[in-house]
C-alpha cells in the first residue's frame, strides 16, 4: 500500500502534472454547468459526439504540445490540414486509389515540418517568422492542388472505406477516429516521457545553450518536433476530408489556435522546457466541451469567441507569472 501510495505521490508530482489536473477538474465543472443549462448535454448520443469532435483538437494539441515544449510554435498546423485534406481528396476524385493519395500527401505534408525545423533549429530563424512563412505557402498549395477550387465528393468504394476509417466507423463502441487518435496519443506520450528524444526535447526548452553544450542535437531535435507536429496535423486533415467528404481549401483554418489552446490549458509552457501530454486531452477537452456546450445553449459564435480566447490568454497569463515568481526564488 505504502508503495502504491509512493507511486501515485510521485506520479501527482510530476512537472506540469498541477496544471493538468487543474485543466481536468475545469472539464469536470463545465460538463456539469451545461447539463444543468440543458440536460440534452448530457445524452450519450452526445457524449458520444463529443469525444470525436475532442480528436482533431487533441492531434494538433499533441503536435503544437511538442513544439511548445522546446520552446518555439508552430502556425502552419492549420495549413498542413488543409494540404493534407485538399491533396488527398483531389487524388482521390482523380481515380487515385485512396492509400496511394494518403501517402502522396503525408510525404508533401512531412516535407513542410522539415522545413520548419531547418529553418528553426538550424538558421535560427524566430520560429513566428519561419512558421508563418510556411503557413502561407502550404495555404497557397492547398489552393492551387485543384485549380483554386475546393473538390468535389471523394465517392464511394475504397473512399468509403477511408471515410469509415478516420471518421464514420467504430469498434469496441467508439468511433475509430477515436482509436487512431488515442494510438497517436499513446505512441508521442511514450516518446516525450520515457525516451531520450523525449528528455532533449525538454532540455532545449529549458535551456538551449545548456543543451547544446550537453551534446543535444538542437537541429535534429527540433525537426523532429516539428516533424511530429506536421504529422499530427496531417492526421488531423485525414479526419476532417473524412468527415466532409470532399476538400476544401480552407480546411484547418484558426486549428493553430486550437493546437496552442490545447497545450496551453492543458498545462504545456508557452515559454518551454514543462508540460505533459495528459493534460493535452484536459486542453482540448477544455476547448470541445465549450464548443459544444456553447453551441447547446445557444451561444452566439462571437460570444463563443471571446470565451475561448479569454481562457487561453489568462492559462498563457499564469504560465507566465508562474515561470517569473520561480525565477524570483
Amino acid at each position: 500500500m505504502d508503495k502504491q501510495k509512493n507511486v501515485l505521490l510521485k506520479w501527482t508530482k510530476q512537472k506540469g502534472m498541477g496544471q493538468a489536473l487543474t485543466a481536468f477538474g475545469g472539464v469536470i465543472i463545465l460538463m456539469i454547468v451545461f447539463t444543468v443549462m440543458n440536460t440534452n448535454f448530457a445524452s450519450s448520443h452526445n457524449l458520444m459526439s463529443l469525444v470525436r469532435q475532442t480528436c482533431p483538437y487533441l492531434l494538433v494539441g499533441i503536435g503544437q504540445g511538442y513544439v511548445c515544449i522546446t520552446g518555439n510554435i508552430d502556425l502552419s498546423i492549420g495549413s498542413v490540414i488543409g494540404m493534407s485534406s485538399m491533396i488527398s481528396a483531389t487524388l482521390m476524385c482523380n481515380g487515385v486509389h485512396p492509400i496511394l493519395a494518403i501517402l502522396v500527401a503525408f510525404v508533401i505534408c512531412m516535407v513542410v515540418g522539415g522545413v520548419n525545423g531547418v529553418l528553426v533549429g538550424g538558421f535560427k530563424l524566430p520560429p513566428f517568422i519561419a512558421t508563418l512563412g510556411t503557413m502561407t505557402i502550404g495555404r497557397g498549395i492547398a489552393q492551387i492542388v485543384n485549380g483554386n477550387y475546393n473538390t468535389g465528393d471523394i465517392g464511394q468504394g475504397a473512399a468509403q472505406v477511408f471515410r469509415d476509417i478516420f471518421y464514420y466507423g467504430k469498434f469496441l463502441g467508439l468511433y475509430t477516429g477515436v482509436w487512431i487518435t488515442i494510438i497517436i496519443w499513446i505512441i508521442f506520450n511514450y516518446i516525450l516521457s520515457k525516451t531520450k528524444s523525449g528528455r532533449h526535447i525538454y532540455a532545449i526548452g529549458s535551456n538551449v545553450d545548456a543543451a547544446r553544450l550537453s551534446g543535444v542535437n538542437v537541429l535534429t531535435t527540433v525537426t523532429k518536433a516539428y516533424l511530429i507536429s506536421s504529422f499530427c496535423a496531417f492526421t488531423t486533415g485525414l479526419m476532417v476530408l473524412a468527415a466532409a467528404g470532399m476538400g476544401a481549401m480552407d480546411a484547418g483554418m484558426t486549428y493553430e489556435m486550437y493546437g496552442v489552446a490545447a497545450a496551453v490549458i492543458g498545462g504545456i509552457s508557452t515559454l518551454g522546457g514543462s508540460g505533459l501530454l495528459i493534460g493535452v486531452i484536459a486542453g482540448a477537452g477544455v476547448w470541445a466541451v465549450l464548443q459544444n456546450g456553447l453551441t447547446f445553449v445557444n451561444a452566439p459564435v462571437a460570444i463563443r469567441n471571446i470565451i475561448i480566447g479569454t481562457i487561453v490568454i489568462i492559462c498563457v497569463l499564469l504560465d507566465i507569472i508562474r515561470s517569473s515568481g520561480k525565477k524570483d526564488k
